[in-house]
């Protein structure tokens, strides 16, 4: 059980890479958002199997971070995969509006404002996965604002 949770946890050992493996996993989940949303494949899709892959990352970054004896390694990504997805939810198909809340989501991940910072702090899988999903919240927030207000 401990080698599946460290294969997801790392999203097939996108984790290992060794500069930036978060970002990387970000951007490998939005350019499959774009990949997917090409078939028009409604936005409803991603907010379902991000709720599915935070249920399941959550059990699997418990596993993980435990056998290592962490509290958040940095080779867990599925962190990443689920809160980029949140926050390219309800954004159109276009590539630069994926990529302007791919860089806010990022942003937001590694700056930790307020929430993301506080849930952050709790100290397991449900704290390991939940931060980036506020940060992914804000970055939808703010680019859905932008492309209100722009685009």
């Amino acid at each position: 059980m401990t080698k599946f949770a460290e294969v997801i946890s790392t999203v097939f050992y996108i984790g290992r890479l060794p500069l930036a493996p978060g970002t990387w996993c970000s951007f490998i989940a939005f350019l499959m958002w774009y990949f997917i949303r090409s078939y028009n494949i409604e936005g409803v899709f991603i907010l379902y199997a991000s709720l599915v892959l935070f249920f399941i990352g959550v059990a699997v970054t418990t596993i993980y971070s435990e056998s290592l004896g962490e509290d958040d390694p940095s080779e867990i990504v599925i962190d990443e995969w689920v809160g980029q997805w949140i926050a390219l939810w309800l954004i159109p198909h276009s590539f630069i509006w994926g990529f302007v809340s791919f860089l806010f989501f990022r942003a937001f991940d590694i700056l930790k404002p307020g929430p993301v910072q506080i849930m952050d702090d709790i100290k397991s899988g449900t704290g390991i996965m939940m931060d980036d999903v506020i940060a992914g919240i804000l970055a939808l927030l703010v680019t859905q604002s932008l492309i209100y207000f722009i685009g």
